[in-house]
């Protein structure tokens, strides 16, 4: 056997003839001289079915060879005994001081405002301590702490529904009247958690509507109510007008799912309805709801009834009043438009969907050409059913069917009467939309063109900017950068479009419209030195000088904004709070203005969306547009 030339420490004659042989792929890339396989197993002596054992092995640990410059990361640097103990005991007497500031199992854990505020001013006061071990000092979990730190916390925890009896009458038992106040007074934790320690801790059998009425009667505290419904649709039945059938057609469409080989789609199932004999005249399916699906839904009803009806009736989604749709309805057919906010308008429509829905098996087959025979299958059910329906007689209509209804004889007298009320009816909204273009700002309109482009929404007739640039300039801003962001992070709803943005410019301007009276009668009722609001004004000056600290003084007004419930306080407040940020940190607002918004989004015993009003309003009069 050939002797292996040694270089540096003796290495095995197999392992240099594995090195070789890895060295010849990168050699041979390079076009460089290599030596032979055979020259190398007849230099090393190996044996050619280990030395490609060994090439391998080493190819295989060459990067892990490769280093990063630098040094290594370290570990977290562990906190002192003393410093952990300190911090410990910190929070152990903390929560002896408020009971219920922290409730819930080891599965999930429900923490006060109180306690989350706490907490950041103690991480505060020791930042030298690494977050993790932080973490366990403190006993929170690492994300829930990053959380609160970064003023990243969801929505406010729901309190528990309680399926407790609630008891009915006066309340008799005095003594454990006085207990629920007793242990009010010293708690923390939510509503549902309090109930849940009357019950089980202390013994008290009462229910959680009778401890809400206990503490509202004593006024301890005023419960939360949801708002209120809208007035009964039920008053608005009969106020659509219909004339005969073939006079005026409603369409719209709805998402329908089918499943084949366990594979789902989607489709979207467009309708044509009569509005006088509610027959189902024509559909469509696509796989969205588009201008297509209108025109194909439209055809098919006309080659369904032999003609064309005088109008049909189009919600207000962009897709639906395309040129691809005027062409398809030509001189014959008017287009009306839905009512915005009136679902009754499509009540045909919808409540064809409605019944498709409860009448129609699962559609889930089994097949092997998935997409056709989805589309296909779906026609043919929608189109048994409807024709089905179509023949059906009903009994609020006199015993007559859909198609009874709909072939109905008609007379030019009432042809002209609905086609000359329908004309109307299009004549007043085009003026309207006339009118309302006119009261534009160029400004606006040149703004929400350029929007609409960029964003890539339909709006053919301009109804829906109309519709927008009658709000302020500021709204507007607002309401499409909040509808870009969306976008942007992928938050937007699914299929929405420019009707979503109008309905967050709405919203804006009647926050905007609320905060501005509230503002005035702030002012109003500061300037005439009302007494209403004079203690408002002493408890301003009285925090102002116990907290000579500014840090101290913002997060103190920002406590009593959220403390009081009654909104024209909270503005109060909340201008305070501009006002010294204004004042005392004109050159860099950003801190104060961060500090504040994490103790606004900390503090849960508000609403998501008051704690988002509270931050939008302090923001806005620190850097106002105009």
């Amino acid at each position: 056997m050939t002797a292996v030339a040694e270089v540096g420490p003796p290495v095995s004659p197999l392992l240099v003839a594995g090195l070789l042989l890895a060295a010849a792929e990168h050699l041979r890339v390079r076009d460089l001289p290599c030596p032979t396989v055979a020259q190398v197993i007849a230099s090393t002596g190996a044996s050619r079915s280990r030395a490609y054992e060994l090439r391998d092995a080493v190819l295989a640990a060459l990067p892990s060879l490769q280093q990063p410059v630098g040094r290594p990361p370290s570990p977290p640097r562990e906190a002192s005994p003393d410093k952990a103990r300190a911090l410990l005991s910190a929070v152990t007497t903390f929560l002896m001081d408020h009971p219920g500031c922290v409730y819930g199992g080891s599965e999930r854990r429900r923490y006060t405002d109180a306690f989350r505020h706490f907490v950041i001013e103690l991480r505060e006061r020791h930042p030298d301590v690494e977050l993790e071990h932080f973490a366990d000092a403190v006993v929170l979990p690492l994300g829930t702490l990053k959380n609160w730190l970064g003023a990243g916390v969801g929505d406010a925890d729901d309190e528990e529904a309680d399926s407790g009896a609630d008891a009915t009458g006066t309340v008799q038992a005095s003594a454990q009247v006085q207990v629920v106040l007793s242990c009010w007074e010293t708690w923390s934790g939510s509503f549902g958690d309090f109930c849940k320690h009357v019950r089980d801790e202390q013994r008290v059998p009462f229910g959680r509507s009778l401890i809400s009425d206990i503490l509202l009667v004593h006024g301890k505290r005023r419960p939360q109510r949801r708002g209120g419904r809208s007035a009964d649709e039920r008053a608005l039945r009969g106020a659509f007008e219909t004339f005969f059938g073939g006079a005026e057609w409603v369409g719209d469409g709805s998402p329908i799912a089918v499943t084949i080989n366990a594979e789902r789609f989607v489709f979207n199932l467009e309708l044509m309805v009569d509005a006088y004999s509610d027959g189902f005249v024509g559909m469509s399916i696509r796989d969205e709801e588009d201008g297509a699906a209108v025109t194909e839904a439209l055809a098919d009803g006309v080659a369904t009834t032999g003609e064309a009806p005088l109008a049909v009736l189009l919600d207000n989604r962009p897709s639906n009043h395309t040129d691809e749709v005027d062409a398809a309805l030509g001189d014959v057919t008017e287009r009306i438009r839905a009512t915005p906010f009136r679902p009754q308008n499509k009540a045909h429509c919808e409540g064809a969907f409605g019944l498709f829905q409860q009448s129609v098996p699962a559609l889930d087959l089994r097949g092997t050409t998935p997409r056709d025979l989805a589309a296909q299958l779906l026609k043919l059910v929608a189109q048994t059913w409807a024709r089905t329906l179509n023949h059906r007689s009903r009994v609020d209509r006199g015993g007559r069917s859909r198609v009874e209804l709909y072939n109905k004889p008609v007379t030019a007298e009432q042809i002209d009467k609905a086609r000359a009320a329908l004309e109307e009816r299009r004549k007043k909204q085009e003026l309207a939309r006339a009118t309302l273009l006119a009261r534009q700002n160029p400004t606006v309109r040149d703004l929400l063109d350029d929007a609409f482009a960029r964003l890539a929404l339909l709006d053919p007739d301009r109804h829906l900017r109309a519709a927008i640039a009658r709000y302020p300039l500021d709204v507007i801003v607002d309401g499409l950068a909040i509808f870009e962001a969306k976008g942007r992070v992928g938050t937007l709803p699914p299929g929405v479009d420019a009707r979503y943005l109008l309905g967050i410019v709405r919203n804006l301007g009647d926050e905007r419209e609320g905060i501005a009276i509230a503002e005035e009668l702030l002012r109003a009722h500061l300037d005439a030195r009302d007494r209403m609001l004079a203690p408002l004004v002493h408890a301003r000056d009285a925090a102002h000088a116990d907290s000579p600290d500014l840090r101290e003084r913002v997060l103190r007004f920002v406590d009593l904004a959220l403390a009081t419930e009654r909104r024209i306080d909270r503005l109060f407040w909340l201008l305070a709070v501009a006002d010294e940020i204004n004042t005392h940190a004109k050159s860099d607002p950003a801190p104060l203005v961060a500090t504040a918004a994490r103790r606004v989004h900390t503090t849960h015993q508000v609403t998501r969306r008051e704690r988002q009003d509270a931050v939008r309003a302090v923001v806005a009069h620190v850097v106002p547009l105009n």
